[in-house]
């Protein structure tokens, strides 16, 4: 029998089985597709070494008057604005009290309980001490004026930090009696738990909405923000509304909008902020209805345009509010280049700038629809991208659900608990929106971290799905920054610098479905490859990939045989103009009734791009 192209079709579809997708690809890590071939996605390097506290929920980048560029970045534990190398601190004070904190040490101990009362503190949370007076031995005034990460809370009086230093019999004092205490705000949960909110606890467990714990906090830690100018708006959701003024520089903390001087009626909590592109209003959505501190889940106020402070609706301003008009809670909103699209739990709204007298108007597109959490849906020019609770959803005038050939895939092991943590990423440059989620074998209860380890991606412009392994919990496209950047772990990376991951190899495969003879009936027995494949741009003196080829008897037995080649690139010139010299073939013994074909690549410095290899395949009889 002749040489026999191996062509597959474009993306990786798992909703049917491997015989039904033969000529397809079944399996795919760290792979994408461009002009219909599968390639080695775009490497990663930490942007610094200097980290962050917790774990990043929100990126925010944008450029001031001077040509400043930062990063916003709101984590677990705390807010930072990134500018060159530096985490810059400023997270939000809650309260501080002058002269009420006092410290008692244990001989030989490295805790210590402070006294506050009425502190209102909660584990985790930060306080930063000043003023205050060594205690007589180890645990001096520098060892104590310091900023401290709350460990216990044993009564609403007192709590307990870790000291750099152990306790001698010598530290009897208190401190004084002019310690201040400067309270962080309490930035939530790292991992989510049963108890309050919208969506709260397993999937399906009581009805959408509803609550079932005892009341205590249990919201997953979530920042949003938006620049007004070149200042900063942040939110942490169901929290204050605070503003960041680039001119007091980076050591100010943000200030909760209430306490900006002339602030009249701004509000007091909300679920998002926005600035209007169009119109330079302020927009707080979940909010406190004027006069009160009530929040209304779907209540939306505006400022009157350009004013940061002035938010009571008057004749002569352009300040107001709106009411989404069904579901029963607001979870994001996602502005367009012409609108800003609303989601509620169950509706899709459409936010418009009218212009005076009512400066906004709004309308319901879609009901029925559900979203995973405040982070799962991304804007692309006019059309939006999201994921569902089971389906993925696209916006661009009208809804439609998305063809999703790996939606089995993705919600057959997601975990539903941590859906609040899905965040949906644009990268323009290879026109893919992904999202980053926490699969159920991840999950705390079955061992693992809880936290973001596998993503999905949807090429727009090829309409294809692919999906793998990689833990991040945010992510920016590029723009105002040179790459793309995500975050993980307490680093921000990089993105789409080599191919390799922070200086290790990077591992990046796809696999075939199963291919046979006519209808399978016959054995095949294949005896050489012919790759096609390039390695430009790699990196690597000797870069190689392996290619496997499995031979199966039945669609569902294992495979009995397997073999694998390293095919690498041999430079034969010595001229500067780019030559890729290929490995020939590769001889090789298989028989079976099927085959299926699978290559990767392990080592440094590998990029590769798979064309159209070739096999030697001929019938090989009946059994």
């Amino acid at each position: 029998m002749p040489i026999q192209k191996l062509q597959y079709r474009p993306g990786v579809n798992r909703d049917v089985t491997s015989y039904t997708n033969e000529g397809g690809w079944i399996d795919s890590d760290k792979v994408r597709f461009r002009l219909g071939f599968p390639e080695k996605i775009g490497g990663w390097v930490k942007r610094t070494a200097n980290t962050y506290l917790g774990s990043a929920r929100s990126l925010f980048p944008w450029t001031a008057l001077d040509g400043s560029k930062f990063i916003a970045v709101g984590t677990s534990s705390k807010y930072y604005i990134v500018q060159g190398d530096d985490f810059n601190d400023i997270t939000p004070i809650r309260q501080t009290t002058t002269g009420e904190a006092t410290f008692s040490v244990a001989n030989g101990a490295t805790v210590a309980t402070v006294t506050d009362t009425s502190h209102g503190a909660n584990v985790g949370d930060f306080v930063t001490f000043s003023d205050a007076a060594s205690l007589g031995g180890n645990v001096t005034a520098a060892v104590l004026n310091q900023e401290y990460e709350i460990a216990s809370v044993p009564t609403v009086n007192t709590f307990t930090i870790n000291l750099s230093v152990t306790g001698n019999a010598s530290d009897t004092g208190n401190g004084g009696g002019s310690t201040v205490a400067a309270f962080q705000i309490d930035c939530g949960l790292d991992t989510q738990v049963g108890g309050t909110g919208w969506g709260a606890g397993t999937w399906q467990r009581g009805t959408w909405g509803s609550s079932f714990g005892t009341g205590v906090a249990t919201e997953l830690s979530l920042w949003n923000e938006d620049n007004f100018g070149e200042d900063l708006l942040l939110n942490l959701r169901d929290g204050g509304v605070y503003y960041w003024d680039k001119s007091g520089g980076l050591a100010a903390r943000a200030v909760n909008l209430v306490d900006v001087d002339n602030a009249n009626n701004a509000p007091t909590i909300a679920k998002q902020v926005m600035v209007s592109d169009n119109s330079r209003h302020i927009i707080v959505f979940g909010t406190n209805t004027i006069g009160t501190t009530t929040q209304d889940p779907l209540l939306i106020r505006f400022s009157s345009s350009e004013s940061l402070t002035d938010w009571a609706p008057t004749p002569t301003n352009s300040a107001g509010d709106l009411r989404i008009g069904s579901g029963s809670t607001f979870i994001t909103a996602i502005e367009t280049k012409r609108e800003i699209v609303i989601f509620t739990d169950s509706t899709l709204h459409s936010m418009q700038f009218l212009g005076a007298p009512f400066s906004f108007g709004i309308q319901p597109l879609s009901t029925g629809i559900t979203i995973m959490g405040p982070n799962a849906a991304v804007a692309v020019e006019d059309a939006v991208f999201w994921m569902g609770q089971d389906s993925f959803y696209l916006y661009e005038g009208g809804t439609q659900q998305l063809p999703c050939m790996v939606k089995e895939k993705v919600f057959f092991d997601f975990n539903y608990s941590q859906k609040d943590k899905v965040y949906a990423a644009h990268n323009a440059e290879f026109s893919e929106v992904t999202w980053y989620y926490c699969s159920d074998t991840n999950s705390v209860a079955n061992g693992g971290t809880g936290q973001n380890n596998l993503y999905v991606t949807y090429n727009y412009a090829e309409k294809v799905w692919y999906y793998g392994t990689l833990s991040r919990s945010a992510f920016i496209d590029r723009g105002t920054f040179q790459y793309p950047i995500g975050a993980e772990s307490g680093y921000l990376y990089d993105h789409e610098v080599g191919y390799d991951d922070d200086g290790s190899a990077m591992v990046a495969s796809i696999e075939a479905s199963p291919r046979s003879i006519g209808e399978g009936e016959r054995f095949a027995f294949v005896s050489k490859i012919i790759p096609d494949i390039t390695f430009q741009g790699s990196t690597g003196s000797s870069p190689s990939v392996d290619m496997t080829l499995s031979m199966q008897d039945y669609p569902g037995s294992p495979y009995g045989q397997a073999e694998s080649d390293t095919v690498s690139s041999t430079a034969i010139s010595t001229t500067t103009v780019p030559f890729e010299q290929f490995t020939t073939k590769a001889d090789i013994r298989l028989r079976g009734r099927s085959f299926a074909f699978k290559i990767g690549s392990t080592a440094l410095g590998v990029r590769w791009r798979l064309g159209s290899p070739r096999i030697e395949l001929r019938q090989d009889g009946r059994r």
